[in-house]
């Protein structure tokens, strides 16, 4: 599956568009979580433990759009647009959003294949392939 921001892919032509597919992701962050970024706030640098959880769910929300496109026949997705949100009450939640163009591309449109995928283990996997990443 081919995934882009941009609305297509230099040297391809689209055949056939499938439709606006969306995939979501909320995550909780706990006490502790909230308390040691409160630390990082303080003394400066990266809540770690805030951004594995912001790519747990991104691989959470891109892995739904994935399996959607599939379904519908795709082998790509083009002009992603991936939004963030805090949520909840005392803004406890992390929300990614993720959305795009599914469609299929002409086989033969290019003699160039796409970037190569490698497996990221830290992320989670979908039900009909391992989450893929760009290396």
């Amino acid at each position: 599956m081919i995934l882009t921001t941009t609305p297509h892919v230099e040297g391809r032509r689209i055949q056939e568009y499938y439709g606006i597919v969306t995939g979501e992701a909320i995550v909780g962050a706990n006490l502790f979580k909230d308390m040691f970024a409160g630390l990082r706030d303080i003394v400066g640098g990266r809540s770690g433990s805030y951004e594995k959880e912001l790519r747990k769910a991104r691989g959470y929300a891109f892995a739904a759009i994935e399996e959607e496109a599939a379904g519908l026949g795709a082998t790509a997705i083009v002009g992603i647009d991936i939004d963030y949100e805090v949520l909840g009450q005392k803004n406890g939640m992390l929300m990614v959003s993720v959305s795009g163009t599914a469609g299929s591309y002409a086989s033969g449109s290019s003699k160039s294949s796409p970037r190569a995928l490698k497996k990221d283990a830290s992320l989670p996997t979908s039900p009909s392939r391992p989450w893929l990443t760009w290396i």
